[in-house]
């Protein structure tokens, strides 16, 4: 089955994706993250000014079927948090590279981003 996988973010090993947005950075997890979680039913978020390693948890995903971990991308600061999902934990699964992201962050080092998978790596890893 094929997943959309966006080509303007990088992808950690453990589905995540970041786009940098000027001096910040969005997070939210992959197209294939949430199918394979199927119906995504609580989100649990950090909070605005928790600080992150690379690789770091930051948060649960809950669906019908399981509850996953999820990692920070990069090393960086919370700045903001998807309040949305409190009440639409469901937007994940609809728009997960849109309104369904989780957190924004202050990256420690925005060249930290070179070190994650580019859409095509990406693709490439959850196919094989």
């Amino acid at each position: 089955m094929a997943h959309n996988v966006m080509n303007d973010r990088r992808y950690a090993r453990t589905d995540e994706w970041l786009q940098i947005d000027g001096s910040y950075a969005l997070v939210g997890i992959s197209d294939h993250a949430q199918d394979s979680l199927s119906d995504i039913v609580y989100v649990e978020l950090p909070g605005v000014g928790d600080k992150f390693d690379a690789g770091q948890a930051f948060g649960v995903v809950e669906s019908v079927k399981a509850a996953a971990d999820v990692y920070a991308p990069i090393a960086g600061t919370v700045t903001a948090v998807n309040e949305t999902l409190a009440d639409a934990p469901q937007t994940v699964n609809e728009q997960p590279f849109g309104a369904g992201w989780l957190f924004r962050l202050k990256p420690d080092n925005a060249a930290d981003r070179d070190a994650l998978m580019s859409a095509a790596d990406y693709e490439k890893a959850i196919e094989g």
